[in-house]
Protein backbone atom coordinates (compact mmCIF):
# COMPACT_ATOMS: atom_id res chain seq x y z
CA UNK A 1 0.00 0.00 0.00
CA UNK A 2 1.68 3.49 -1.04
CA UNK A 3 1.70 5.61 2.32
CA UNK A 4 1.64 9.25 1.41
CA UNK A 5 4.33 11.37 3.38
CA UNK A 6 3.69 12.83 6.97
CA UNK A 7 5.74 15.03 9.19
CA UNK A 8 7.09 12.88 11.96
CA UNK A 9 4.88 15.69 14.25
CA UNK A 10 1.62 15.32 12.60
CA UNK A 11 2.17 11.26 12.89
CA UNK A 12 3.11 11.77 16.37
CA UNK A 13 -0.17 14.02 17.16
CA UNK A 14 -2.30 10.91 14.88
CA UNK A 15 -0.56 8.67 17.24
CA UNK A 16 -1.44 10.74 20.35
CA UNK A 17 -5.13 10.72 19.77
CA UNK A 18 -5.46 7.23 18.70
CA UNK A 19 -3.94 6.02 22.03
CA UNK A 20 -5.86 9.16 23.78
CA UNK A 21 -9.43 7.34 22.29
CA UNK A 22 -8.38 3.56 22.93
CA UNK A 23 -8.25 4.86 26.86
CA UNK A 24 -11.20 6.44 26.40
CA UNK A 25 -13.26 3.87 24.92
CA UNK A 26 -11.39 0.57 24.28
CA UNK A 27 -10.33 -1.03 20.99
CA UNK A 28 -14.42 -2.67 20.06
CA UNK A 29 -15.72 1.42 20.34
CA UNK A 30 -12.54 3.17 18.76
CA UNK A 31 -13.49 4.13 15.05
CA UNK A 32 -11.85 5.91 12.16
CA UNK A 33 -14.64 8.10 12.14
CA UNK A 34 -13.51 8.93 16.03
CA UNK A 35 -9.69 8.97 14.83
CA UNK A 36 -10.70 11.52 12.08
CA UNK A 37 -12.67 13.87 13.83
CA UNK A 38 -10.31 14.10 16.97
CA UNK A 39 -7.42 14.57 14.38
CA UNK A 40 -9.42 16.55 12.02
CA UNK A 41 -8.48 14.52 9.01
CA UNK A 42 -10.69 12.27 6.58
CA UNK A 43 -11.53 9.28 7.24
CA UNK A 44 -9.89 8.06 3.43
CA UNK A 45 -7.11 9.63 4.95
CA UNK A 46 -6.32 7.42 7.32
CA UNK A 47 -7.08 4.43 5.66
CA UNK A 48 -5.41 5.38 2.65
CA UNK A 49 -2.10 5.88 5.20
CA UNK A 50 -2.67 2.94 8.12
CA UNK A 51 -4.92 0.36 5.86
CA UNK A 52 -7.17 -0.67 8.94
CA UNK A 53 -7.72 0.13 12.02
CA UNK A 54 -5.64 -2.39 13.61
CA UNK A 55 -2.77 -1.67 11.73
CA UNK A 56 -3.30 2.22 13.00
CA UNK A 57 -3.97 1.05 16.48
CA UNK A 58 -0.85 -0.92 16.53
CA UNK A 59 1.53 1.56 14.99
CA UNK A 60 0.56 3.97 16.99
CA UNK A 61 1.08 1.43 19.94
CA UNK A 62 4.74 1.09 18.83
CA UNK A 63 5.44 4.76 18.15
CA UNK A 64 4.74 4.88 21.90
CA UNK A 65 7.30 3.35 22.92
CA UNK A 66 10.75 5.22 23.58
CA UNK A 67 13.05 2.27 23.34
CA UNK A 68 13.24 -0.89 20.65
CA UNK A 69 14.87 -3.81 21.71
CA UNK A 70 16.77 -3.72 18.03
CA UNK A 71 18.77 0.10 19.40
CA UNK A 72 19.45 -1.70 22.83
CA UNK A 73 24.01 -2.42 22.34
CA UNK A 74 25.77 -1.48 25.59
CA UNK A 75 28.45 -4.58 24.91
CA UNK A 76 26.49 -6.26 27.97
CA UNK A 77 23.58 -8.21 28.57
CA UNK A 78 23.50 -6.80 32.03
CA UNK A 79 24.13 -2.93 30.45
CA UNK A 80 21.78 -3.90 27.78
CA UNK A 81 18.54 -4.70 29.89
CA UNK A 82 19.16 -1.78 32.40
CA UNK A 83 19.02 0.03 29.77
CA UNK A 84 15.80 -1.23 28.99
CA UNK A 85 14.60 -0.62 32.01
CA UNK A 86 16.10 2.64 32.79
CA UNK A 87 14.49 4.02 29.85
CA UNK A 88 11.22 3.02 30.84
CA UNK A 89 9.06 5.72 32.40
CA UNK A 90 6.94 4.30 35.64
CA UNK A 91 4.04 6.31 34.53
CA UNK A 92 4.00 5.26 31.06
CA UNK A 93 4.29 2.10 32.00
CA UNK A 94 1.17 2.06 33.90
CA UNK A 95 -0.65 3.51 30.76
CA UNK A 96 0.68 1.18 28.29
CA UNK A 97 0.09 -1.77 30.45
CA UNK A 98 -3.70 -0.72 31.11
CA UNK A 99 -3.61 -0.37 27.27
CA UNK A 100 -2.29 -4.15 26.10
CA UNK A 101 -4.28 -5.65 28.21
CA UNK A 102 -7.65 -4.37 26.72
CA UNK A 103 -6.22 -4.55 23.57
CA UNK A 104 -5.00 -8.40 24.31
CA UNK A 105 -8.65 -9.28 25.48
CA UNK A 106 -9.78 -7.50 21.95
CA UNK A 107 -7.64 -9.88 19.82
CA UNK A 108 -10.34 -12.64 20.83
CA UNK A 109 -12.85 -11.79 18.99
CA UNK A 110 -10.25 -9.88 15.95
CA UNK A 111 -7.94 -11.99 14.51
CA UNK A 112 -7.10 -8.54 12.15
CA UNK A 113 -6.04 -6.86 15.65
CA UNK A 114 -4.42 -10.10 16.24
CA UNK A 115 -2.35 -10.58 12.78
CA UNK A 116 -1.31 -6.45 13.48
CA UNK A 117 -0.04 -6.88 17.01
CA UNK A 118 1.92 -9.76 16.03
CA UNK A 119 3.64 -8.39 12.77
CA UNK A 120 3.90 -4.74 14.08
CA UNK A 121 4.79 -4.92 17.39
CA UNK A 122 5.34 -8.62 19.21
CA UNK A 123 7.77 -9.97 16.42
CA UNK A 124 9.76 -7.33 16.10
CA UNK A 125 10.62 -6.93 19.52
CA UNK A 126 10.96 -10.74 19.71
CA UNK A 127 13.47 -10.78 17.17
CA UNK A 128 15.86 -7.77 18.48
CA UNK A 129 15.33 -9.61 22.06
CA UNK A 130 17.12 -12.92 20.20
CA UNK A 131 19.64 -10.34 18.37
CA UNK A 132 20.49 -9.29 22.15
CA UNK A 133 20.68 -12.37 23.54
CA UNK A 134 22.55 -13.59 20.43
CA UNK A 135 24.79 -11.14 21.17
CA UNK A 136 25.18 -12.26 24.98
CA UNK A 137 26.36 -15.63 23.76
CA UNK A 138 28.81 -14.13 21.31
CA UNK A 139 30.38 -13.08 23.78
CA UNK A 140 30.51 -15.53 26.28
CA UNK A 141 28.36 -14.34 28.66
CA UNK A 142 25.42 -17.17 28.48
CA UNK A 143 25.76 -20.41 27.51
CA UNK A 144 24.95 -21.10 23.67
CA UNK A 145 22.94 -24.19 25.15
CA UNK A 146 21.12 -22.58 28.03
CA UNK A 147 18.16 -24.18 28.12
CA UNK A 148 16.48 -20.71 29.46
CA UNK A 149 17.45 -18.81 26.08
CA UNK A 150 14.13 -19.72 24.34
CA UNK A 151 11.68 -18.48 27.30
CA UNK A 152 13.35 -15.31 28.17
CA UNK A 153 10.53 -13.49 26.47
CA UNK A 154 7.85 -15.47 28.52
CA UNK A 155 9.79 -14.73 31.52
CA UNK A 156 9.88 -10.78 30.57
CA UNK A 157 6.14 -11.05 29.06
CA UNK A 158 4.80 -12.82 32.83
CA UNK A 159 6.54 -9.94 34.27
CA UNK A 160 4.40 -7.53 33.65
CA UNK A 161 1.03 -9.99 33.67
CA UNK A 162 1.76 -11.34 37.21
CA UNK A 163 3.37 -8.20 39.05
CA UNK A 164 -0.67 -6.63 37.89
CA UNK A 165 -2.59 -9.49 38.22
CA UNK A 166 -0.65 -10.76 42.24
CA UNK A 167 -0.03 -7.63 43.47
CA UNK A 168 -2.93 -5.21 41.58
CA UNK A 169 0.34 -2.73 41.06
CA UNK A 170 1.94 -2.17 37.76
CA UNK A 171 5.51 -3.14 36.64
CA UNK A 172 7.91 -0.48 37.65
CA UNK A 173 11.53 0.44 37.49
CA UNK A 174 13.00 -1.18 40.53
CA UNK A 175 10.52 -3.94 40.46
CA UNK A 176 11.79 -4.71 36.79
CA UNK A 177 15.17 -4.72 37.30
CA UNK A 178 14.62 -6.74 40.62
CA UNK A 179 12.89 -9.54 38.52
CA UNK A 180 15.65 -9.42 36.06
CA UNK A 181 18.36 -10.05 38.54
CA UNK A 182 16.13 -12.68 40.59
CA UNK A 183 14.86 -14.31 37.72
CA UNK A 184 16.05 -14.12 33.92
CA UNK A 185 19.81 -14.02 34.91
CA UNK A 186 20.03 -16.71 37.09
CA UNK A 187 17.83 -18.62 34.95
CA UNK A 188 20.31 -17.73 32.15
CA UNK A 189 23.21 -18.66 34.25
CA UNK A 190 24.54 -14.88 34.15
Amino acid sequence: MARSRLTPEREAELYGAVLDLLREVGYDALTMDAVAARTHSSKATLYRQWGSKAELVVRAMRSNKPLHTTQVDTGSLRGDFLAMVSDTDDCQVEKDTALMRGLFHAVHDNPELFQALRELLIEPEIDGLNVLLQRAVDRGEIPADSPALKYVVHMLVGAFAARQLIEDVPPDQAFLGSYIDAVVFPALGV
